[in-house]
């Protein structure tokens, strides 16, 4: 490495060998004073030796080209939140070696007494997920980065995993919220298939033409939709023994062959249901008030289809 003056800024010139044996080089401009070049410089060297004496912030960096992709879009985008907003502004220029089961009890204690603005405080369920999180982070540096241990999980788990009452419709209460439904055919058909083959959201948001066969009444779940930083993405489902066929109701085959037939000139892989997930949860405040039935989630109508076996 080398660090220059650039006119009345800094600069660092970084040399290095990839993991293909490559030689390569990277630089960074704009440093206000040397010693900003030289720990950025001090940072980088550190990283590229796998060294812990770096920050937990410079860890991060290696974390995330670890993991991100090993996992669905989605599911980092989860994880980046969670570690941007709740854990970085803590850890992050603290020495990842230097971390202490003292120091993540005094994290936790910030993230109990958090309140909002309303007043309200982070559930049992998010401070678990945080902490799980954080204690993810330090277990990778162990394994595979020669961390001795990880403070997170000496420090102890907080918050719990709320159980959450199973909620289900009736078939007399789903047929009374279908026909509030009516007055919007998208929202109808939405819910039909919701209900009728017991998918889940993503996986109807995905739903194509060329998924249903309709000579033998079966429709194709291989995909998942979901709208990340406002683009759309289609993913795998959410496990591999969620790529399944499912068996229709003759009814249903022709409710979505009349849904397909509203759709002016849709091709056979665009998706027939061009909304989000929030716009349908909507819905389903909607179509509950007005038919006078209890207000269950979304992912209940799986429970409910259930319940029809």
């Amino acid at each position: 490495m080398a660090v220059y003056k650039d006119g009345d800024k800094w600069r660092v010139i970084y040399r290095y060998t990839n993991y293909k044996g490559e030689r390569k080089q990277t630089q960074k401009r704009g440093f206000a004073t040397k010693r900003e070049a030289l720990g950025w410089e001090r940072e980088v060297m550190l990283k590229s030796e796998s060294k812990l004496d770096m920050t937990f912030g410079s860890f991060l960096e290696i974390y995330e080209a670890d993991k991100k992709k090993r996992v669905k879009e989605n599911t980092w985008e989860s994880k980046s939140h969670v570690i941007r907003t709740k854990i970085l502004p803590y850890f992050g220029e603290r020495k990842i070696a230097e971390i202490e089961p003292r120091d993540v009890i005094a994290w936790q204690n910030e993230m109990l007494a958090y309140k909002g603005g309303n007043g309200e405080v982070y559930s049992p369920t998010y401070l678990k997920t945080i902490h799980a999180q954080l204690s993810a982070i330090f277990n990778h540096a162990v394994r595979f980065y020669h961390l001795p241990g990880n403070p997170a999980q000496k420090a102890g788990a907080m918050g719990s995993e709320e159980h959450k009452e199973m909620l289900f419709w009736t078939k007399e209460e789903y047929l009374k919220f279908a026909d509030a439904m009516m007055d919007k055919p998208l929202s109808y058909y939405a819910f039909e298939m919701l209900y009728w083959c017991g998918v889940r959201l993503g996986e109807m948001l995905a739903l194509t033409p060329s998924d249903f066969d309709f000579l033998r009444n079966t429709v194709t779940i291989n995909k998942s939709y979901q709208r990340l930083k406002g683009r759309d993405v289609i993913t795998s489902p959410k496990t591999a023994k969620s790529n399944r066929t499912i068996k229709m109701p003759h009814f249903l085959c022709e409710e979505m062959q009349e849904y397909i037939g509203m759709l002016y000139e849709i091709g056979k892989d665009e998706r027939m249901f061009q909304v989000t997930k929030s716009y349908l949860h909507h819905e389903m405040d909607r179509g509950a008030k007005a038919a006078g039935v209890k207000r269950i989630r979304i992912h209940d109508l799986r429970h409910s289809h259930v319940s029809l076996s």
